[in-house]
């Protein structure tokens, strides 16, 4: 899950995502045919550019000089201009940094590049513009494409639960334990990005390398904000506090949405793959968890993701079904009855022996075990 070996090694050996690998392949291959330039400056590369074969080539978003770029385009190659004004990069070739999203917070959230994201969104979803539409398509499909790149080979649990978990309750407390407990086991905790059991289980995986006390001595001082509302650059500067105290945390991985966005990301994810179309995140989220899913107690928002789980698990359109465990008996049985109708639905197919309900999050680690042969 560090980005560097583990990016080289799985995307496409086409993509150029960096000035290094920039100027690696014009070195070692003396041609840029066929290769994918992705978000790379190259303003300072005009002379490699104009001297180097690019038939063939697509640079997307890569800003360059204008006599590069006619070259490039006389070569055959294909070229993407970066689009001005925006407050994200549609081609970008990594996914986003709690740093990068948070950028600015100390002026307050709203001036924030999540922020203006949002506001972004807010603007133009409404107005049915195809140039928009388009760029918010662009844009999730290429952070799609770098959640494969940094996930490739990993093993990763889906920890999906309410937004609604305040810090400072023994059921916050839990939930980072439990992400702890995953990620010292080798897996890679994915949760949806948001607040919550979401930032608990990113928490726990970010207190991973430490000792115990850590964690306890975290969930003591995040509960000073205990909510994202009403100030949401409260309760993210409690988060980044804890940060700098506890610098260099575990890695996991957040997956939200600016459909959202009223609900801002958690800073204890390393890598955030936000997204403007909720049902590519949902799916994205799910279809990744190839390690299994631990469902904590939610509403609606998780009752969708158990079943947008359980259809492929039921269908096996993505192979093997994979472990579910539901956390806390008396929620998936009284208050919101999923679990007869999952246990329903799983009868005498291969599902059957991949469900589990437990009632205290403390088991669910046990659960995923067992369940996962």
């Amino acid at each position: 899950m560090q980005t560097s070996p583990a990016h080289a090694a799985h995307h496409d050996d086409r993509e150029i995502e960096t000035v290094e690998e920039f100027d690696a392949v014009v070195s070692a291959r003396g041609t840029l045919a066929g290769f994918r330039v992705q978000a790379v400056d190259l303003t300072d590369r005009t002379r490699e550019l104009l001297a180097t074969d690019t038939t063939g080539a697509v640079f997307l978003g890569c800003p360059m000089r204008e006599n590069a770029a006619a070259k490039l385009r006389t070569d055959g190659a294909l070229v993407f201009p970066p689009v001005p004004g925006l407050p994200f990069d549609p081609y970008r070739g990594h996914l986003y940094s709690p740093d990068e999203l948070f950028d600015g917070l100390e002026k307050g959230y709203e001036h924030t590049p999540d922020a203006l994201a949002y506001a972004w969104f807010q603007r133009t979803k409404a107005d049915r513009d195809i140039y928009a539409s388009t760029l918010r398509a662009v844009h999730d499909d290429a952070v799609s494409d770098a959640l494969d790149e940094l996930l490739g080979g990993a093993r990763v649990v889906g920890v999906m639960g309410g937004h609604a978990m305040a810090r400072g309750t023994e059921a916050y407390a839990g939930a980072a334990r439990l992400g702890r407990e995953l990620t010292r086991a080798g897996l890679t905790v994915a949760t949806g990005g948001g607040p919550g059991a979401m930032e608990a289980a990113n928490l726990g995986a970010y207190g991973a390398p430490f000792e115990d006390e850590m964690l306890d001595e975290a969930c003591r001082l995040l509960a000073k904000a205990p909510s994202f509302t009403p100030s949401i650059s409260d309760w993210a500067r409690a988060a980044f506090e804890i940060r700098t105290r506890w610098p260099r945390g575990g890695s996991s991985v957040g997956i939200p949405t600016w459909f959202y966005g009223h609900e801002p990301p958690n800073p204890f994810a390393s890598h955030i793959a936000k997204y403007f179309a909720n049902a590519t995140r949902e799916d994205g989220l799910l279809a990744r968890s190839n390690a299994g899913v631990v469902f904590l107690p939610g509403a609606a928002g998780t009752v969708q993701e158990i079943f947008d789980n359980a259809t492929p698990n039921y269908y096996e359109s993505r192979g093997e079904p994979t472990p579910m465990v539901l956390v806390d008996r008396a929620h998936w049985t009284e208050r919101l009855p999923t679990w007869p109708l999952l246990t329903a639905l799983a009868r005498e197919r291969s599902m059957e022996s991949r469900i589990a309900l437990v009632d205290r999050i403390e088991e669910a680690p046990a659960a995923l075990k067992r369940l996962g042969g």
